[in-house]
């Protein structure tokens, strides 16, 4: 099913090629959540929802009733962004061997990527989708200001020992917002260790700028990434100056553990801070 109607382009598939890979390449420079997360699929366009859980009764029949079995389904969001190249240019590349410019591809690429990680960290509730720091029955901690030189390790033990507690005793995955992730590169006073350094032998999976508030540990048995189309181009058609071309993907983030999630509520005022007399190296270092 050609339902990217990609053969109704002018296009040669070696172009098609091209504009695959630069937009996975640069949507790949902006996704967190795949380099923690299992991933599953791709399992094609028409994967459009996916159950979870058990099937149980809706309710408990009555003695002479008939009984109602359900199950639960997810629905896998399509992300969809639309772009224009230019015709000319397209020409120049395909006849003349002129340079391509890929920038509209790689915007797009960037928005799609964009509204993914909105999808893996704050879902859309609206629709019964859940991400990362918003699902039911995840963990929370009250962080502090992370401009405090061991606070970042402290927020991080305690909800690291959270999950612990819980059963939940790793490989774990740090996702931080840009400041809090920003602060991690300073030295410890007294020390060549960087907090960032530090961290990485507590969170084994990666410790990762995201596009959050605060920050979320997660064990990484949290749930699984399900991929219907990965990401690709299709074409709309011509106004006789630009090609119009789209991008698309479908995915879910199944989450099967909530309790495997702890939440961090922190930020960082970006003053300057320095330890405590006690606490001049890192623990451990």
């Amino acid at each position: 099913m050609d339902y990217l109607n990609r053969t109704q382009a002018p296009f040669p598939s070696e172009l098609w090629k091209t504009i695959d890979e630069a937009a996975q390449s640069a949507a790949a420079d902006r996704l967190t959540g795949r380099r923690f997360l299992d991933v599953e699929g791709p399992f094609g366009v028409g994967l459009t929802v996916i159950e979870v859980g058990n099937d149980d009764y809706c309710r408990q029949p009555a003695p002479n009733e008939a009984g109602a079995i359900l199950g639960r389904t997810l629905p896998v969001p399509m992300l969809r962004r639309s772009f224009r190249l230019s015709i000319r240019r397209v020409a120049a590349y395909l006849e003349n061997k002129q340079p391509l410019d890929l920038a509209p591809v790689q915007d797009a690429a960037e928005a799609v990527a964009d509204r993914e990680e909105e999808f893996v960290y704050r879902g859309q509730p609206d629709f019964g989708v859940a991400g990362l720091q918003t699902v039911e029955g995840r963990q929370t901690l009250e962080g502090g200001d992370w401009a405090a030189i061991d606070r970042a390790l402290d927020d991080t033990l305690a909800a690291v020992t959270k999950l612990d507690d819980g059963g939940f005793r790793g490989p774990y995955a740090l996702a931080l917002a840009p400041a809090l992730y920003n602060g991690l590169f300073r030295l410890y006073p007294g020390s060549d260790t960087m907090q960032l350094e530090h961290l990485r032998r507590l969170c084994t999976r990666g410790i990762w700028k995201a596009p959050i508030e605060g920050g979320v540990l997660v064990d990484t048995r949290v749930g699984v990434l399900v991929v219907g189309q990965d990401l690709r181009a299709g074409y709309i058609g011509q106004d006789g100056v630009h090609y119009e071309l789209y991008l698309t993907e479908s995915l879910v983030l199944r989450i099967d553990e909530p309790q495997a999630i702890c939440t961090i509520t922190a930020h960082h005022s970006g003053r300057k801070s320095g330890p405590s007399p006690a606490s001049g190296k890192p623990r451990g270092a």
